[in-house]
């Protein structure tokens, strides 16, 4: 894959020839002398550190700017925060709770405007852009937690139909897996929290762009808000990024086998995984992912034991967040998704029974060991 992992992390960071440092140094300094060779100034607005990062993120795109912020939420903001007065948002009814919070209940209440859509369907997206006045589509994909696959294709054609911004948020996939700007996304959100840190102890988010009129207004908005990430976090991203391509390998590896026995117990009622999907949806994935993510939710069979399920686990923590090198387990209506009103959840088919799991590195016999032994206590 161009300029993947190893090359992009070299490309933008040269060992140093004075010390021959290997490792991309921290800057603390939240402010530099007036006049340096770099152009810094003061932290907020720039950072060596942080410069490194996002330059490496737009590469791993394949897009010429980036953005590193405080949170994925952070970079949400500061793409709402482009919208003008009386213009719209578009996103998905499967998306993360936080990204329905967020519009719905701040940016809705200052008087931005937004639709919610199934960005799976074709028509119904269609539909929505038609109302008018949406200059943003914001899309997962796969969504959180029902795993859905938007056509990136599709829906960038429909963008440029109706002079809509296409933000894809890439977090469920990473850069290994997608690659949203070569199908024509005009902007890659990530919150690097999960698989691009990789080891939860940095939350982050970020974005790029190859729009250079969209870089310069996001470099103020960043700059204005504020939300950017610490020199620290960005030096965590940037080590997280290092081993990204081999995580990657090993978490889809685990993700595909867990997925196969869990699809095959007598127990499980479903199976969410985009590797086990079937007619226009397996054609997507097969057509702009490279493996099918180590994502994945699934339903247990109503006369069993939900919460006995959970309590039995060892190796499957019940835990928010995803992406990291262990595995986790999620109830989405009562943690990651319970700020969607359980009728709005229940519409799209979000139910109480629902699991997320996050498949981590761990040996995968371990975690199937684990699953069978509490789904036999279920």
């Amino acid at each position: 894959m161009k300029g993947f992992t190893t090359r992009a992390l070299h490309t933008h960071y040269k060992p140093n020839k004075e010390d021959g440092a290997i490792i991309p140094p921290l800057h603390l300094s939240t402010t530099f002398q007036f006049g340096n060779k770099g152009g810094f100034d003061y932290s907020r607005t720039v950072n060596p550190t942080r410069v490194i990062l996002e330059k490496t993120l737009a590469e791993l795109d394949n897009n010429l700017y980036g953005f590193a912020y405080s949170s994925g939420s952070a970079a949400l903001a500061n793409v709402v925060a482009l919208l003008g007065r009386g213009e719209k948002i578009l996103f998905s009814t499967d998306a993360y709770g936080g990204t329905y919070r967020f519009i719905a209940q701040v940016a809705g209440n200052q008087g931005v405007g937004y639709e919610i859509a199934d960005l799976t369907n074709h028509k119904k997206t269609e539909e929505s852009l038609k109302r008018g006045n949406i200059k943003i589509i914001w899309a997962e994909t796969p969504t959180n937690p029902l795993m859905k696959v938007v056509d990136i294709v599709g829906l960038a054609k429909l963008s440029k139909q109706f002079g809509a911004l296409l933000v894809i948020d890439n977090t469920f996939s990473s850069p290994f897996i997608q690659q949203p700007a070569d199908l024509g996304a005009d902007m890659v959100v990530y919150s690097t929290t999960k698989y691009v840190n990789g080891h939860s102890d940095a939350i982050g988010g970020a974005l790029t762009t190859s729009n250079k009129d969209v870089y310069i207004k996001l470099k103020f908005l960043q700059n204005a808000i504020g939300a950017i990430l610490s020199p620290f976090d960005s030096w965590l991203t940037l080590r997280g990024l290092r081993t990204l391509e081999l995580r990657m390998k090993r978490h889809c590896d685990n993700a595909e086998k867990i997925a196969n026995f869990l699809s095959k117990h007598k127990k499980i009622k479903k199976v969410f995984y985009p590797g086990l999907f079937t007619g226009e949806q397996k054609e997507i994935v097969d057509r702009q992912m490279k493996r099918p993510g180590s994502m994945m939710s699934i339903e247990i069979k109503e006369k069993y034991d939900v919460k006995k399920f959970l309590s039995s686990l060892v190796y499957f923590p019940l835990a928010e967040s995803l992406g990291g090198v262990e595995s986790l387990i999620d109830h989405p209506a009562s943690m990651t998704h319970a700020s969607i009103p359980k009728k709005e959840r229940e519409k799209i088919g979000l139910s109480d029974g629902l699991l997320r799991v996050s498949v981590g590195i761990e040996n995968v016999e371990d975690l199937i060991g684990d699953l069978k032994q509490a789904l036999d206590k279920t």
